[in-house]
């Protein structure tokens, strides 16, 4: 998912087997809760174009000005000659998703549910439960096997409509803490009281970097980083989620130390281990810590 905008230390591959791999009567249908704000519609872009469907249809009650349609219809008239309404938004998306999922696999998602009238809640328990959505007087049917829902609300779902759910939760950052080691990075055990100091500091200010932040942190400390006023900077730059003020607080600056000694003493050893002649010095060594 990370090659698809979404990046976290945390795992969600049981949840995901519950909701694919489990007999299932209507569509199933996945509500990605948590207090992620947009990191919650970041996770569901990302899984519908890991899951590799051939179509992913979205669609935000927010959005006062949605996208044009690729085909816009004439306007249309019923017997007496009064001219119809347009398709209301959802209507056009749902009824889209049901058409493709006949033919292929499709992700429909659905965003900030709370923002809609809580009938068209109703109305999206009926198309979970009967495999077909109703609208201007016609039904449009889904196949069951084909189409995966998406659901993303800042509020409560309709009752109904939870219990034909299964619920997820995404954390606003990463909560599950990973050690990372020296080698993974192409260094040895030289590394490690580094590596050390960092997860201390890590944990002290109650951060779980993912893979790629720890990289960006990492080659900052190699490149650009000389205080501890620039290893804050460089935390926060790099890491989401990451409170300002929990950087600045004070009694976190004995950790911070330990980080800036370990990278010194790597800095020297990488130096020395790297010097073609006895007592040859670099004017700047941080190219030489490669």
């Amino acid at each position: 998912m990370a090659a698809n905008g979404f990046e976290s230390n945390d795992d969600y591959e049981f949840q995901l087997r519950c909701l694919l791999e489990s007999p299932a009567t209507g569509i199933r249908t996945l509500n990605i809760a948590g207090d992620g704000e947009r990191r919650k519609t970041a996770f569901a872009n990302a899984l519908a174009h890991s899951l590799d469907f051939p179509h992913v249809l979205y669609h935000d009650f927010t959005d006062e000005h949605p996208p044009l349609p690729d085909v816009i219809l004439p306007p249309s008239h019923d017997e007496l000659g009064r001219e119809e309404p347009p398709i209301e938004p959802l209507d056009e998306i749902v009824s889209e998703a049901c058409a493709q999922s006949e033919g292929e696999p499709t992700v429909l998602i659905l965003d900030q549910l709370q923002a809609t009238d809580f009938r068209e809640h109703i109305r999206i328990q009926r198309l979970v439960a009967d495999c077909y959505w109703q609208a201007r007087g016609g039904r449009y049917f889904a196949n069951p096997r084909h189409l995966l829902l998406f659901l993303i609300s800042e509020e409560p779902l309709y009752h109904g409509l939870q219990k034909e759910s299964f619920r997820i939760w995404v954390n606003r950052v990463s909560e599950r803490q990973v050690l990372y080691q020296p080698s993974e990075f192409g260094l040895g055990v030289e590394a490690q009281p580094l590596f050390n100091a960092l997860a201390s500091l890590f944990q002290t200010l109650g951060t779980a970097p993912t893979q790629s932040e720890f990289t960006q942190v990492f080659n900052d400390l190699r490149l650009h980083v000389h205080t501890s006023e620039h290893l804050r900077l460089s935390l926060y730059g790099r890491i989401e989620g990451l409170d300002h003020q929990t950087l600045g607080n004070d009694s976190h600056q004995a950790c911070f130390d330990r980080v800036m000694e370990a990278a010194r003493g790597l800095l020297v050893t990488e130096h020395i281990e790297l010097s073609s002649q006895p007592g040859e010095t670099s004017p700047d060594p941080l190219k030489d810590w490669d």
